[in-house]
């Protein structure tokens, strides 16, 4: 990619449409509602099948995590994995309508804990594991830097031969 940024690259080579404008910030509004929120449920759902949670424990173990959720987030999401049939919320007896919600979670909950389970460890494998393998294959560019050394060599701004910038791309690709 030569040094260009990645979304003028994916332009350049028309995997985006055109009219697609290139993103240099990352919108935490659109990243939480898109993909933090779940990542929140899984928190959930695990934490859920070693004990009943209390929505306060849930948002400083979310804290922890380094997830600053609100409580005006976090029980909207817990109601939702209610009506979901994912929890089962039980309420002190003697506390009234306040008291303290205990959320256990369901039959229907743990299965749904396995298959994410399953995806997030197929995941984690292509996502981190593979990329981590793909960076040990990457070409390292060393600069000599010490006295006696030759020089790196410097980009004359002259295109090379045709064969030898397929011969480039071949390498590249190669796995």
């Amino acid at each position: 990619m030569n040094g260009m940024p990645v979304s003028e690259f994916l332009l350049r080579t028309r995997r985006l449409p055109s009219r697609v404008e290139p993103v240099t910030t990352v919108d935490r509004k659109l990243l939480t509602r898109e993909l933090l929120l779940g990542f929140w449920k899984v928190h959930i759902l695990h934490h859920a099948a070693e004990h009943p949670v209390v929505g306060q424990w849930v948002l400083s173990e979310l804290r922890r995590h380094g997830y600053d959720i609100s409580p005006g987030t976090l029980y909207p999401l817990l109601k939702r994995m209610e009506r979901n049939g994912w929890l089962r919320c039980e309420t002190e007896a003697k506390a009234g309508p306040r008291g303290r919600r205990y959320y256990h979670l369901t039959a229907r909950g743990a299965a749904v804990l396995e298959v994410v389970r399953e995806t997030v460890v197929e995941l984690h494998h292509e996502v981190v594991e593979e990329d981590a393998a793909h960076a040990r294959l990457r070409p390292v560019r060393l600069v000599a830097r010490a006295e006696g050394m030759a020089p790196s060599h410097k980009p004359t701004g002259k295109k090379k031969p045709a064969a030898a910038r397929r011969a480039s791309v071949r390498v590249g690709r190669r796995r």
